[in-house]
């Protein structure tokens, strides 16, 4: 398996870990497209800025598209990202990582970052083919490699985030 440099990986999971963007995502993969001017009573949690940033990353990205009378809806790659996101959250509450309690976006975000840890991407990297037991069975677990993986692929699909991200940080 080609997997990303670590530090790409890092910068783009940094990215796609803002809550805002897992929101926008989520919500547009669950309810639909959202319709023209509905942000604010979708996302009343969050500053228009909020709203206004993740829209603007997500378009970035290629992860939504503007629908053909208004409203936004998600692409390919969108779709795509609202799995990892929900395969994510899964294994997170499977195992009450980070806690017995937490959000959704909470749970992608702490997974996501747990995922880019140096220590637990070698432990995956290495057991992709190898049947090696992964170090520290308590957190990393047969079963944190179907999240890994499901985020190589949609990585290695989607250069755009990689690069966006390492734009955005050298901003």
């Amino acid at each position: 398996m080609n997997t990303p440099p670590l530090t790409d990986i890092r910068r783009t999971v940094t990215a796609l870990s803002e809550p805002a963007l897992i929101r926008l995502i989520t919500e547009i993969d669950d309810n639909g497209p959202i319709p023209p001017r509905s942000m604010g009573r979708i996302f009343p949690d969050f500053t228009s800025q909020q709203i206004r940033q993740a829209t603007e990353r997500a378009n970035t990205i290629g992860l939504i598209h503007t629908r053909v009378g208004g409203g936004l809806g998600l692409t390919e790659s969108g779709v795509l990202l609202a799995e990892v996101y929900d395969v994510t959250a899964r294994w997170a509450r499977r195992h009450a990582y980070p806690a017995p309690t937490g959000d959704f976006a909470g749970r992608v975000r702490h997974t996501f970052a747990l995922l880019s840890e140096p220590w637990v991407h070698s432990a995956l990297t290495a057991n992709t083919g190898a049947g090696t037991p992964l170090p520290e069975s308590e957190v990393v677990e047969p079963g944190l490699a179907g999240p890994w993986l499901l985020l190589m692929q949609w990585l290695r699909a989607n250069p755009a985030a990689a690069g966006f991200a390492a734009g955005e940080l050298a901003a």
